[in-house]
């Protein structure tokens, strides 16, 4: 065999192998397009987060040229970051999907939730989001949850089953051999699909900056105004904080998830740029959730405590 021939091979396999966001990406697509193939009424839940941002866009590709065939979801708090809603607002308008809101505000407006003496209002958006998945009949919802960001997160399938109350056993957890996905459901239950399941949060930020995807400005090094509190850094504002003796400070912070404001912890930051980030992540020993939602710091099985409940 010539030096010649050699060339050619290694050219040849270089066409067919693909690459760790390649690969990522065709499971992703192959996953929304199961689900269109399957069920009857989906939707896409967003925040306007990194993660949703990248399901949305891979949502685009798998169904290019044809349209999206669901709308968005978003279960807003009243306390989202106002940057935020506005990309939401944009997205949505830009793709032409429909967006339904869910408005934690105005169950509490009509009774039917209770201010907690915390202040948060993330544990609460379980009802809003449960009853608009019921009111609606989606039989699949689409989340953004990766398995890297949580240890709840990383017992569920990508097809995880919820019952007739929208909640999740996860002793039921129904194996996913060979990407071969169950989605048989009964009348009243639904399906919560995962398609970033096997995505890090270092591949979400590479694919970003592959993609050239445009993300909300909190998510690069800013200066804001924010305040200390159990050992993270809060935006000060009118869900309840800064208290008595907390002191309000302008420093230079970035976001490294998205949430509601009164458990959204900023971190010290200059990354300024997706480059940046990405190397300020693959340095990081915290996963980003560990490392900046109060919510997930109530106990060492809060997030699979709420998950049960019907959170996302």
């Amino acid at each position: 065999m010539t030096a010649a021939d050699k060339t050619l091979i290694d050219r040849t396999k270089n066409l067919y192998t693909l690459s760790h966001l390649d690969a990522l990406e065709a499971e992703s697509v192959h996953i929304f397009r199961e689900v269109a193939g399957e069920f009857e009424r989906q939707v896409l839940l967003f925040s306007g987060g990194k993660d949703s941002i990248v399901m949305l866009h891979l949502a685009l590709k798998a169904f290019w040229p044809a349209p999206v065939p669901f709308g968005l979801l978003h279960v807003d708090t009243g306390h989202n970051f106002p940057e935020v809603i506005a990309y939401r607002d944009q997205i949505a308008a830009t793709c032409g999907l429909q967006l339904h809101v869910a408005s934690v505000q105005e169950y509490i407006n009509a009774g039917k939730l209770r201010e907690r003496p915390d202040g948060t209002r993330n544990p609460l958006q379980t009802v809003p989001l449960t009853d608009a998945i019921r009111n609606s009949a989606f039989d699949a919802v689409f989340g953004g949850g990766r398995r890297d960001e949580e240890k709840a997160r990383a017992k569920e399938r990508v097809f995880s089953l919820r019952d007739e109350f929208s909640q999740w056993d996860p002793r039921c957890q129904r194996p996913e051999l060979w990407q071969l996905y169950n989605g048989q459901h009964a009348p009243g239950e639904h399906v919560r699909v995962f398609p970033l399941s096997n995505w890090t949060e270092l591949e979400v930020w590479q694919y970003i900056e592959r993609e050239g995807i445009e993300l909300p400005e909190i998510y690069f090094a800013h200066e804001r105004e924010v305040f200390q509190r159990n050992g993270m850094w809060l935006t000060a504002g009118d869900w309840g904080g800064p208290e008595d003796g907390e002191t309000v400070e302008r420093r230079l912070v970035r976001y490294r998830t998205v949430g509601d404001m009164s458990c959204t912890g900023a971190v010290q930051s200059d990354a300024a740029t997706v480059a940046a980030v990405i190397a300020e992540v693959a340095a990081s020993r915290l996963t980003e959730r560990g490392a900046t939602r109060a919510d997930d710091k109530l106990s060492e099985a809060a997030m699979e405590d709420r998950k049960r409940e019907g959170y996302f």
